[in-house]
């Protein structure tokens, strides 16, 4: 399984989460593969266009950009390939640092792994930045 970082998030999230989670990984029934959708898709790539390719790969996708959730088209998008999605919510519209980004990723990881496993896609699951996950 694939869990893709968002370009709106910094791709070395997802390298350090990737190396993290291989000694997990040898416990798991299927393998979790964390990456980049900058790297992967391209800076600037169309939500419109990563989405239907992530969807056939049954990837999650970790985001700060609740806009696709909103966006009804790109929400349709998200449930037609069957995305898991993860919204992190900053709070402010600049984002999160990248500290708090980092410790609030690392206070969810396995919460967001064991969903990201067992539960049937398509879900979307909101996490605040006081820290609370819930499924929306």
């Amino acid at each position: 399984m694939i869990i893709y970082i968002d370009e709106n998030m910094s791709p070395y999230l997802a390298k350090g989460f990737n190396i993290l989670q291989l000694p997990l990984n040898v416990n798991l029934r299927e393998e979790i593969d964390v990456r980049s959708i900058k790297e992967d898709y391209g800076q600037g790539a169309l939500d419109e266009d990563w989405i239907p390719q992530a969807g056939t790969k049954g990837a999650c996708i970790i985001t700060q950009d609740y806009n696709i959730k909103r966006i009804k088209h790109q929400q349709s998008l998200c449930e037609k390939y069957k995305l898991g999605m993860f919204y992190f919510r900053p709070p402010s519209k600049k984002g999160f640092l990248y500290w708090d980004m980092l410790s609030l990723m690392v206070k969810h990881w396995l919460a967001i792994t064991k969903v990201a496993i067992s539960q049937k896609k398509p879900f979307a699951y909101k996490i605040s930045s006081k820290g609370k996950m819930e499924e929306i």
